[in-house]
């Protein structure tokens, strides 16, 4: 009986750390994604110095995220909207001046 109760505490302390770290591991494939998508739009930038024509990857490398773009002016704003829970409270974004949003997430 003692041992289940010792496992049972075991467990309890194990799983949490256990989410977080999976959380995290699937945010990876974000920062992936939004990166990729970035480079794809700056490749293009640099052909024909407009983001407007530029198509980008739809998704992340591991398929855990939507990768969206919208573009204004000179810029853009990459949206990562996940597919399954990564801890965040909202989407993880990444904007042409490099911010990074929401920094927790990052």
């Amino acid at each position: 009986m003692i041992v289940v109760v010792i496992i049972g505490i075991i467990a309890s302390i194990a799983y949490p750390s256990y989410t977080r770290y999976v959380q995290k591991s699937v945010r990876t494939d974000a920062h992936a994604g939004l990166m990729q998508a970035a480079s794809e739009l700056e490749r293009c930038y640099t052909r024909s110095y407009t983001y407007s024509d530029c198509n980008i990857s739809e998704s992340s490398p591991e398929n855990n995220y939507e990768i969206e773009s919208s573009i204004s002016g000179n810029g853009y704003l990459l949206t990562a909207t996940p597919l399954q829970n990564d801890g965040c409270e909202g989407n993880i974004t990444l904007s042409s001046t490099g911010e990074r949003l929401p920094d927790a997430c990052w």
